[in-house]
């Protein structure tokens, strides 16, 4: 009985039976869906596009082709055709119209006079002033003929203190040969010899005095006359005045004046017209100061008149800023149109550059917001714009250079961005 029990046991230990585990359709249903939603994450994190996107309508839109051509980077210019040079007249002395000899728009010639004006109270300064330099002269001059006689004096006692030595010392000669043998007194003698040494000292005396007063005479009268010939000049100057009060050409050319009435009040320095030389034009071009570094002599301008197209050069920078915008003169280098006027307006192209083949751009508004650092680029089946990073260069009105980020033949939208948001793809319907 126990060899059976423990057989039994042993058998019942060892034969347990093992349950087979079975999925019923809910249980089924719910795996293949958990497994499904699995799937669609990972497809959708690994393949599908997360941009953001915009639909837009492709009427609305403007797409250019980035292609390789010839690029000229220049800019659009105004410029005011004038004379080749203008001179000013301006009334060096006020005073009032007193006739007027050429009308504005007539044709002078260098020295021609063109209004005259009086002026009571400059002429009457001017004689004025004329009496005072005459004063001035006449009594340098006297100081100059005191200085003269002076010299002339000493001259005179110079001659009469050499003749009275001449004398005394003739006299002198003799009466020591006389003394040396006994024909005259020895008191005699001494007096002579004493006159003789006091006339010899006299002259000596005087002939100092005389070179000192010559020295200083020469320097006297050479300040004196310098001192005449600027009061010459000073009395020229000042009858001159009047003359300024005559208004004449300083050059030949068109006058041009303001309106002038006889008995018209004119102010000093204030001005009343211009001659222009007619043979020849420039034109006065005004630019933004932002080009102010990139402006030099030399560069080239075009502008298109009459069906023709005409050069000009750039033949002088003017470098102050007025208004944001500062100026330069252009000249014509080939034959100057013939019926242009002074006062026309010309549109130039201004070269910045020299040409050169590279790829280029057509400018359009979406350098407005992009600053030219990035551009929606066509995918290749055309129905979508993508964000494309790219840099520019150099730019004219009509196109931009590319640097990097495209190729040729590649097409992007150049129309305005400002509807588009911060999408970073367009899908184009």
């Amino acid at each position: 009985m126990a060899i059976e029990n423990s057989s039994r046991i042993s058998s019942e230990g060892m034969d347990k039976k093992i349950e087979k585990i079975t999925w019923n359709k809910k249980q089924l249903g719910m795996l293949v869906g958990g497994m499904a939603i699995i799937a669609i994450f990972i497809y959708s994190f690994v393949f599908m596009d997360t941009r953001s996107t915009l639909n837009v309508d492709r009427e609305i839109i403007n797409i250019s082709t980035v292609k390789q051509e010839s690029f000229q980077e220049f800019i659009q210019v105004t410029g005011t055709v004038q004379p080749i040079e203008t001179m000013y007249l301006d009334a060096v002395e006020g005073g009032v119209v007193d006739e007027i000899y050429k009308e504005s728009g007539a044709m002078v010639e260098r020295g021609d006079t063109i209004v005259a004006l009086s002026n009571s109270d400059l002429r009457l300064n001017v004689l004025q002033q004329t009496s005072a330099i005459y004063d001035q002269i006449n009594q340098t001059r006297n100081s100059r003929l005191n200085i003269e006689k002076n010299t002339l004096s000493l001259k005179e006692r110079l001659a009469e203190a050499k003749n009275q030595l001449e004398i005394t010392k003739s006299n002198y000669e003799r009466e020591k040969k006389l003394f040396d043998q006994n024909l005259i007194a020895e008191q005699q003698f001494l007096e002579t010899q004493e006159n003789y040494e006091y006339q010899q000292k006299r002259y000596d005396l005087i002939y100092e005095s005389f070179k000192q007063d010559s020295i200083k005479s020469s320097q006297q009268l050479h300040q004196i006359d310098q001192s005449l010939e600027r009061m010459w000049t000073s009395l020229g100057a000042v009858q001159n005045i009047l003359d300024r009060l005559v208004v004449m050409a300083p050059i030949s050319g068109q006058l041009s004046t303001i309106e002038l009435n006889p008995g018209q009040s004119i102010s000093s320095s204030e001005r009343i017209g211009q001659v222009d030389i007619l043979d020849n034009y420039k034109v006065r071009v005004q630019i933004d100061e932002y080009h102010l570094s990139r402006i030099t002599q030399g560069l080239k301008g075009t502008f298109d008149y009459n069906g023709q197209t005409h050069q000009l050069e750039i033949t002088k920078v003017y470098p102050v800023v007025e208004n944001g915008q500062f100026k330069v003169d252009m000249e014509f280098t080939e034959q100057v149109p013939s019926d242009l006027t002074r006062g026309q307006t010309l549109r130039i192209q201004l070269m910045l550059g020299e040409s050169g083949s590279t790829l280029v751009l057509a400018r359009g508004g979406f350098y407005q917001k992009t600053g030219g650092n990035w551009i929606y680029k066509i995918t290749e089946d055309g129905d979508r714009a993508v964000r494309h990073d790219i840099r520019l260069g150099r730019q004219n009105p009509n196109y931009f250079e590319v640097l990097s980020g495209l190729d040729e033949g590649d097409q992007v939208i150049v129309s305005d961005y400002g509807s588009f948001g911060e999408n970073e793809v367009l899908n184009i319907e």
